[in-house]
């Protein structure tokens, strides 16, 4: 169980924070790029870690995010226009541009130096992949860019979702680096998901229900091996990444493209869950794009605003006859909404007070005291990691060691991003 202060410090991310200040040291995904795809385009909320924002995209085709609210009387700028190098608030007619400084306010005289002192707090908008990140810390502190594998692969060979997940951060995030529930929850979704089925790993993760964990430090966060049972003498390992704070990455299956996710607060009891697919030396398929688009693999069927079809209003439309015949284990279709709908059950922020953990948990256990570690630290003054390029070029892995090889040992530089080199796989 955790304390009550420890489950309020890892889930709180509002500003001024010491969770929130840690995840302003890193650049997160707050947009797909198809949002703002067009200069002078209709501006579009934001609301991240607690900040209502808004983002636009100016006649010169420059990324603005910044206060959603207009500095004169508070009118949300939503309602803006977005025309002629800057958004226009309707009310009163003040104008900023897209680093939020006001360039036009039309009661003041043209001699006036008014707009010189009136800027909306901004903050710098970034396209890397067909994402646009953002990064709210301190300017003195911003890191490199992102270098994600799969915002640098070739066009082509990535497809990238998110979808409003209506939980906590954190309860997201534990989700993504447990391997352990595979075995039960997605057991029905391996042999019939496009984007999992035909991968000889799976018979490995439904013929041992009882994985062994074994946890080790990674300088960018945690390396989770799953040890599964395999043909004699071998064990069948899947390696997941974590990097601080909010990335996680699938151990890929055959051929089939790398998953993965950010898991980025919206507020304290909302977050958005980015999916990622890619591959390391190919393009995708078609067949594949389709998958993605209509909710396979860990991306789902949206509405317009990127809330799921199947949510908690219509519970996840849950197929009982199904659940029965063993066609879904939890009556849930989709592996994203499998795992989305039982997160969303613990609650908003789920009471960790509560819980009694097991051997399994041994990563979720392990990145809880590194996140608190961080948060700790960079309180007093220490830089956290995740954010460099190295702690980026990471892979997720699948293979098969023999039984008295320990899996750091036997992946080797499996787990390191290179261009080209094919992703280590069963």
């Amino acid at each position: 169980m955790l304390r009550t202060e420890i489950n309020e410090l890892l889930t709180q991310t509002g500003p001024g924070t010491p969770m929130g200040d840690l995840f302003r040291r890193y650049w997160q995904p707050v947009l797909l790029a198809e949002e703002l795809s067009a200069n002078d385009g209709p501006p579009v909320r934001v609301k991240v870690l607690s900040e209502r924002l808004i983002a636009f995209r100016d006649s010169e085709g420059r990324y603005g995010l910044m206060d959603e609210f207009c500095a004169h009387r508070g009118v949300s700028l939503w309602f803006g226009r977005n025309e002629e190098g800057g958004l226009r608030c309707p009310y009163h007619g003040w104008k900023y541009d897209y680093t939020g400084q006001a360039i036009e306010v039309p009661s003041e005289p043209e001699t006036s130096n008014f707009c010189a002192n009136v800027k909306l707090k901004s903050y710098p908008l970034v396209r890397r992949g067909d994402v646009l990140w953002a990064y709210l810390g301190d300017p003195a502190r911003q890191p490199p860019l992102p270098e994600w594998e799969f915002v640098t692969v070739p066009e082509g060979q990535a497809y990238t979702s998110k979808r409003l997940q209506e939980c906590n951060w954190l309860q997201a995030l534990e989700g993504g680096i447990d391997s352990s529930h595979v075995s039960f929850l997605h057991s029905g979704s391996l042999d019939s998901d496009p984007l999992f089925k035909g991968s000889r790993g799976n018979a490995y993760n439904k013929g041992d229900l009882k994985p062994f964990f074994e946890v080790v430090d990674y300088e960018g966060g945690l390396l989770i091996g799953a040890r599964r049972n395999a043909e004699e003498g071998h064990y069948y390992w899947r390696v997941t990444p974590w990097v601080l704070p909010n990335f996680t990455m699938v151990p890929p299956r055959g051929d089939h493209p790398v998953h993965g996710h950010f898991w980025v607060p919206i507020d304290d009891e909302n977050c958005w869950a980015w999916s990622f697919d890619y591959h390391p030396t190919r393009r995708l398929t078609e067949t594949e794009v389709a998958a993605m688009r209509a909710g396979m693999g860990v991306h789902s069927a949206n509405d317009e605003n990127y809330r799921p079809l199947a949510n908690r209003d219509n519970d996840y439309l849950m197929d009982r006859e199904a659940q029965r015949r063993g066609e879904t284990y939890s009556g849930i279709k989709g592996i994203a909404l499998q795992d989305s709908s039982l997160q969303e059950s613990m609650g908003p922020i789920v009471d960790r007070t509560k819980e009694r953990l097991v051997a399994t948990d041994a990563g979720i256990i392990k990145a809880r005291q590194k996140l608190r570690k961080a948060a700790l630290a960079l309180a007093e003054g220490v830089e956290p990691v995740g954010n460099r390029p190295q702690d980026q070029k990471v892979r997720s892995v699948a293979i098969v060691l023999p039984a008295d090889q320990s899996f750091v040992e036997g992946i080797g530089e499996a787990m390191i991003a290179k261009p080209g080199v094919p992703q280590t796989t069963v």
